[in-house]
């Protein structure tokens, strides 16, 4: 996890996420995420956001993400959007940057954006998402309110406030 500027090889476009993202994960691009015209499928991109979502997830509050339908309080993906930039191809070597850029009480929001290198090419961009994420109970089958413990372990790894008082 370190700051990484903006790709280099793309021209500069406020909807291509432009400043710093603290978080990064590499996917190396296999052969089954290709289609057949050669390049990723669109659906392995939000594979890759997901590995990342799930990384932040734990990297960021220390804790392990649920993977079961009971039991702890786990993660569920309530949005998620993305935009083509560019095609990555098998491999490519994909850096999804993570940041977060909101928290609400039971939510919290993610932009990813991801980047391709090939041996001996410049980065470039390929993809920009979005995703929200919401703290849920499965027991209850309910939300539950995001910890003061969780909201500060990302708050602190920002650099910023993130989260809306609500009186």
């Amino acid at each position: 996890m370190h700051e990484q500027s903006p790709p280099t090889a793309a021209p500069v476009d406020p909807r291509d996420l432009p400043g710093s993202f603290r978080h990064e994960i590499e996917v190396e691009v296999r052969f089954a995420d290709t289609d057949a015209q050669g390049h990723v499928n669109n659906a392995s991109y939000l594979t890759y956001c997901e590995i990342a979502r799930i990384r932040y997830w734990t990297d960021v509050t220390g804790e392990a993400f649920a993977e079961a339908t009971h039991g702890p309080e786990s993660l569920i993906l309530a949005e998620a959007r993305i935009t083509y930039r560019a095609p990555a191809f098998y491999g490519d070597v994909v850096t999804v940057q993570t940041r977060a850029t909101h928290i609400g009480r039971s939510s919290f929001t993610l932009e990813h954006r991801l980047v391709a290198l090939a041996p001996g090419e410049l980065q470039r961009l390929v993809a920009v998402s979005g995703s929200i994420l919401v703290r849920y109970d499965y027991a209850r089958a309910s939300s539950v309110t995001l910890s003061p413990t969780q909201v500060a372990a990302m708050e602190a790894f920002e650099g910023k406030t993130l989260s809306v008082s609500v009186a």
